[in-house]
């Protein structure tokens, strides 16, 4: 079993939150702070999903997002619980989509949206805002492409 590696989604968590924790002290919504060409850090609270899909629907999105990370959650953790030992970047793949999930769906359930944080610009064109949740969810499903494709033994094998 791969439980082993549910420290890595507590590390995502807790790492998500703190920093969500320090910039909703440190900032105020909206506000903007330059840290480094391309990037700023804003405060903003979104209640849609990704790129703020739906996020003026009208307040059902919060329980239907926060439903459907929960689900997928349970499905995550029982699909790591029936890793071999030998699928280590799938393990670490779900860890750090399973630690999103869960740091956003915190989120979700305890504020009625996420907060997100990352702003990454070029020139007056912005990347929609995000945080380590989304960044850790963003890794974890890069992994399992790259697992998908690179993964010789979850290859069907062709009849000689």
């Amino acid at each position: 079993m791969m439980l082993k590696w549910f420290w890595l989604s507590a590390f995502v968590v807790v790492f998500d939150q703190v920093t969500k924790y320090w910039v909703t002290d440190s900032l105020y919504l909206f506000q903007s702070i330059p840290i480094m060409p391309s990037l700023n850090l804003v405060l903003v609270h979104n209640t849609g999903a990704a790129f703020s899909f739906l996020s003026d629907a009208g307040g059902w999105q919060r329980w239907f997002f926060a439903v459907l990370a929960i689900v997928v959650s349970i499905v995550i953790i029982v699909w790591i619980t029936r890793l071999k030992q030998h699928e280590l970047r799938l393990a670490i793949a779900l860890s750090l989509v399973l630690g999103g999930a869960i740091g956003n769906v915190w989120d979700r359930i305890a504020h009625g949206y996420v907060i997100d944080f990352i702003d990454v610009y070029y020139g007056g064109w912005h990347w929609p805002a995000f945080n380590v949740a989304d960044s850790a969810i963003c890794i974890g499903a890069v992994l399992l492409i790259i697992d998908a494709l690179f993964n010789k033994e979850a290859q069907p094998q062709a009849d000689k």
